[in-house]
C-alpha cells in the first residue's frame, strides 16, 4: 500500500515532492519520483511513497521502471495472484530482479499492455506511462477498494491517491464566497452524509470510479474514460439478470459449502505478505468470520477491537461479543478505548485527513484501531467490509422485504402511512425506525430504494443552503447519480438485487471503503478486504434472494456457512454499526463544539449554510420531532472541511 501522484502537462517539477509530502503518511518507508520531459514544455511527472508488505528491500522502489525504461509504473494495493502470474511470466523466460507484485504487474503490462488489469485479482489504484506510445493510463480496481482522484486544469492532467495532493494546483476558494463550490454535490452531502458518484464538492477534483481507467495522449491530452457507470470488465461481476443458477436454487447445502470454501479462499489469498497481518474483530459476524478463517493461517492472529462508552444509539454493545470471539476462537484481543472527548479534539484533523466531510464519526475508530496496529508491529489488518453489500445485513434489506406488505397499497394510503411514521418522537430508537421505513411510502419503487439510502429528505435539507446555493442547485433530489445507476441496471433485476448493486457501488465505494483507506493509511496500516474477491463476489450474485434475506433473517446463508466454526450467539445476535453513539454525544459531549463551530457569525460568513435554518433543524431535533443529528453533524463537518478549503493552516495536528 501506498500513495501514488502524477501529471501529464506543463507542470512544475517540484510539485512530486510536494505531493509526496503531503502523502508521506501512505508510505512511510520509502519515496521517490520520476521526471521525464516531453516536446515543449510538457512533461510526465510520477511520484510514490511506499509502505512495504512485498519484498520490502529496495528491488521494490517506486516509480519502477522497465529495464529500457521505456516504461514507468507507480502502484498502489496488492496483486493476490501475483505469485501464480510471476509464475506464468517466468515460464515464458522473464526474468525478475526482486520478489514484488509490483514488478509483476509491470512484467505483465510489458507482454499484454493494458489488457492485463483483467488478470489481477487484487486492490489497486495505478499509472502507468508508455514511452512507446506516448499514452499514461491511469486505473482503479473493481470495487475502489484503493482511492484515486484527478483533475484536468489549464496546465494539464494530475492525479493522485488523496486529494490534499491536488489541492496546491487549485486556485484557493475566495475566503467571501462559495463560487468554487458544486451545490448539487453538497446537497448530496447532506442527505447521504457522503459524497456519491463521481463528482466532488470541488468541481475541479473528480474520483476515478471503480474498475474504470483513464488514456491520455501527449498530443493534444485528450482524455479518454470508460463511460460511467459501465465498467471495464476486469471490475469484477456485474448483475446480469439472467435468474438463479437452478444447482444453487434446489442446493441450500451447495450453497452453505460453497459460500465457506470460498470466503476461506479468499481469506487465504489474503493473508500473503512479507509483514505481520492482523484483524479487525468488532464481534460482528462479517469480522468474526474473517478471524475464524483467517484462524487457519494464523492460529495466534493478533485481533483489535473497539471499547467505546456505553451503547450505540440504538444498537447494542460490540466489546462483549468481540471479547466471546478472541475466547472461542484462542486469539489474543486488543481493546482500543475510545472517549467522546476524542471525537471534540481530532474532528478537524478526521475531516482533513479524510479530503471530505464523511459525517460519521467510525473514521476515527478506524484510525485509533491502525494505530495500535501500527504500535503493536502490525502493516497489514484483515476487514470484514463488504459482507453487508453482498450478502445482506443492513435494515434497510429488511424494510426493502417487508415493503411486500404495504407497497401495493392505494396511493392514499402510503401517504397517510409516510405521514403517520414521521409524527411520533424521533428520540425513541423504534419511531426513528419507523419514520426512516415509510419515508418514502409514497414514491416509486426506484426513489425508494434511493431513499433508504439518504437521512432526510432533500426538501428538508435545501433550506439548509445558503440563498445563493440554493439557487444554483440543479439536481433538487439529490439522487442523480444513484438514479442514472439504476436506469442502466438489468430490468429484471429484483428489488434486492438492484439494491444490492447500488450498496456496492456507492455505500461501499464512496463511504466504507474510502473512509477505512484514509485512517488506516494515515496510521501507516494496509486494510484488506476478503468479502470482497471477485470469485465470492461472483458466486454471492448467483444465490438468489432468499439464501440472503430469509424472512427477518439477513445473511442467511453466510451464518449457516458459519455456524460450525462460531458461537451461536455471535452468529445470531443483534446489528449493529461500527461507529459511536453520536446522538447522545451530540446532546452532551459535544454541545459546546457545536454551539461554538455553527454559531451564526460563523455559518454567515461561511458562505455555505443559512444559520435559522441550521439553529431551527438543531431545535426541532431536540424535540424529537425529527431525527436529524446525523445532518447536524453533516453540517458540522461541511463548515470546518470548507474552512481548511480556504484557510490551509486551519487543521489541527495529528493525534
Amino acid at each position: 500500500m501506498c500513495g501514488i501522484a502524477g501529471c501529464l502537462g506543463a507542470f512544475n517539477q517540484a510539485w512530486l515532492e510536494q505531493a509526496n509530502c503531503l502523502q508521506a503518511h501512505r508510505g512511510p518507508d520509502d519515496h521517490g519520483a520520476a521526471w521525464i520531459p516531453l516536446a515543449s514544455d510538457r512533461a510526465v511527472g510520477l511520484a510514490h511513497t511506499r509502505l512495504a508488505i512485498l519484498d520490502t528491500s529496495p528491488l521494490g522502489h517506486q516509480p519502477m521502471p522497465a529495464v529500457d525504461g521505456g516504461v514507468q509504473l507507480v502502484f498502489n494495493g496488492e496483486i493476490y495472484n501475483f505469485r501464480q502470474l510471476r509464475s506464468e511470466l517466468e515460464a515464458q523466460g522473464i526474468a525478475f530482479r526482486g520478489h514484488s507484485d509490483s514488478e509483476v504487474l509491470l512484467q505483465l503490462y510489458l507482454r499484454d499492455g493494458i489488457a492485463c488489469l483483467e488478470q489481477l485479482n487484487g486492490i489497486f489504484a495505478l499509472a502507468i506511462w508508455d514511452r512507446r506510445s506516448q499514452q499514461l493510463h491511469v486505473a482503479r480496481d473493481a470495487f475502489g477498494v484503493k482511492p484515486l482522484v484527478w483533475a484536468m486544469l489549464p496546465a494539464g492532467f494530475v492525479f493522485a491517491s488523496e486529494a490534499k495532493a491536488l489541492l496546491p494546483l487549485l486556485p484557493q476558494p475566495d475566503p467571501h464566497e462559495s463560487s468554487d463550490l458544486d451545490a448539487d454535490a453538497l446537497l448530496r452531502q447532506l442527505a447521504y452524509l457522503w459524497q456519491p458518484g463521481a463528482d466532488g464538492l470541488r468541481p475541479a477534483i473528480r474520483t476515478l470510479e471503480p474498475g474504470h481507467r483513464l488514456c491520455l495522449t501527449v498530443d493534444d491530452l485528450t482524455l479518454e474514460a470508460i463511460p460511467s457507470p459501465q465498467p471495464l470488465r476486469w471490475s469484477g461481476p456485474q448483475p446480469t439478470g439472467r435468474g438463479e443458477d437452478s444447482r444453487l436454487v434446489h442446493n441450500r447445502r451447495r450453497a452453505v459449502s460453497g459460500t465457506q470454501a470460498l470466503l476461506q479462499q479468499a481469506v487465504s489469498r489474503q493473508m500473503v505478505a512479507d509483514v505481520p497481518v492482523g484483524a479487525f474483530l468488532s464481534g460482528g459476524l462479517d469480522s468474526s468470520a474473517v478471524v475464524a478463517l483467517a484462524r487457519a493461517e494464523n492460529p495466534q492472529i493478533h485481533c483489535f477491537t473497539i471499547a467505546s462508552q456505553g451503547p450505540q444509539d440504538g444498537f447494542c454493545e460490540d466489546l462483549p461479543y468481540a471479547r466471546q470471539v478472541a475466547r472461542h476462537l484462542g486469539v489474543p484481543l486488543q481493546e482500543v478505548r475510545v472517549e467522546a472527548g476524542d471525537l471534540a479534539t481530532q474532528l478537524r484533523w478526521m475531516v482533513h485527513q479524510l479530503d471530505a466531510p464523511l459525517a460519521d464519526p467510525a473514521p476515527l475508530q478506524v484510525f485509533q484501531i491502525a494505530q495500535a496496529a501500527r504500535s503493536a508491529g502490525i502493516k497489514v489488518l484483515l476487514s470484514g467490509a463488504g459482507g453487508d453489500d453482498l450478502f445482506t445485513g443492513y435494515r434497510r434489506h429488511l424494510a426493502l422485504q417487508s415493503e411486500a406488505w404495504w407497497a401495493w397499497w392505494p396511493l392514499p394510503l402510503r401517504q397517510g402511512l409516510r405521514r403517520w411514521s414521521s409524527s411520533g418522537d424521533q428520540r425513541s430508537a423504534l419511531q426513528r425506525r419507523l419514520a426512516r421505513l415509510f419515508a418514502a411510502a409514497d414514491a416509486q419503487p426506484d426513489e425508494r430504494l434511493i431513499r433508504y439510502f439518504q437521512w432526510l429528505a432533500p426538501g428538508m435539507l435545501r433550506p439548509l443552503l445558503a440563498e445563493g446555493l440554493r439557487h444554483r442547485l440543479q439536481d433538487p433530489r439529490a439522487d442523480r447519480p444513484l438514479r442514472q445507476f439504476l436506469s442502466q441496471l438489468p430490468g429484471s433485476l429484483t428489488p434486492l438485487q438492484r439494491m444490492l448493486a447500488l450498496e456496492q457501488r456507492f455505500f461501499l465505494a464512496d463511504h466504507n471503503l474510502l473512509y477505512t483507506d484514509k485512517m488506516s493509511m494515515a496510521a501507516g496500516v494496509e486494510v484488506r478486504v476478503p468479502f470482497l474477491d471477485p470469485d465470492l463476489m461472483a458466486w454471492s450474485w448467483q444465490l438468489p434472494d432468499r439464501f440472503k434475506q430469509r424472512g427477518r433473517c439477513g445473511k442467511w446463508v453466510l451464518k449457516q456457512a458459519m455456524a460450525p466454526l462460531l458461537p451461536h450467539a455471535v452468529i445470531h445476535r443483534p446489528k449493529t454499526g461500527f461507529g459511536a453513539p453520536l446522538r447522545r454525544w451530540l446532546q452532551h459531549d459535544l454541545r459546546d463544539l457545536l454551539a461554538d463551530e455553527l454559531d451564526h457569525g460563523r455559518l454567515r460568513d461561511g458562505g455555505l449554510f443559512d444559520s435559522a435554518a441550521v439553529q431551527a433543524l438543531i431545535e426541532a431535533d431536540r424535540r424529537g420531532s425529527v431525527d436529524a443529528s446525523y445532518p447536524i453533524f453533516a453540517v458540522l463537518c461541511t463548515s470546518l472541511w470548507w474552512r481548511q478549503q480556504r484557510q490551509p493552516a486551519d487543521v489541527a495536528s495529528p493525534p
